[in-house]
C-alpha cells in the first residue's frame, strides 16, 4: 500500500482545557498520512482514481474550524474517522500540533494510527 501525504495544514479553531484557550481561536498544524493504491491511479491518470488530497484538505479544514474540541486528542479522533468513513482509506495516521501551548517547547500534540496498512 502506498501513502498520501499532507504536511502543515494550519486550521484557526477553538481548542484547549482552559478558560483563556475556550476565548480565543488558536492555529493548530495537522499533518496527514492516508494509504492508497498509487498504482492504480498512476495508471489511470485521473483525479477520480486516487486521493482527492484537496477535497481531503478542505474536510478536515471544515471539522476542524467548526469544532471547540478540549483535547487535541480528541481532535485526532475525530480527523482519522472522518477520513477513513468519507474517504474510504483503510488507514491513517493524523499528527496535530499545538504550536506554543507549553512555556519553553515550540510544539506539542500527538499522533495517531487507524486502520489496518
Amino acid at each position: 500500500m502506498d501513502t498520501i501525504f499532507l504536511n502543515d495544514l494550519r486550521v484557526e479553531t477553538i481548542v484547549g482545557i482552559w478558560n483563556w484557550e475556550r476565548q480565543m481561536p488558536q492555529t493548530v498544524s495537522i499533518d496527514l498520512e492516508m494509504a492508497a493504491d498509487i498504482q492504480s491511479a498512476a495508471a489511470a491518470d485521473t483525479l477520480e482514481a486516487t486521493l482527492d488530497y484537496k477535497a481531503v484538505s478542505k474536510r478536515v479544514a471544515a471539522l476542524v474550524q467548526e469544532s471547540q474540541f478540549k483535547l487535541v486528542d480528541t481532535m485526532a479522533e475525530a480527523i482519522a474517522q472522518t477520513i477513513m468513513s468519507e474517504f474510504s482509506t483503510p488507514w491513517v495516521r493524523v499528527r496535530v500540533h499545538k504550536p506554543w501551548a507549553i512555556s519553553g517547547a515550540r510544539d506539542v500534540g500527538v499522533c495517531i494510527e487507524r486502520g489496518e496498512r
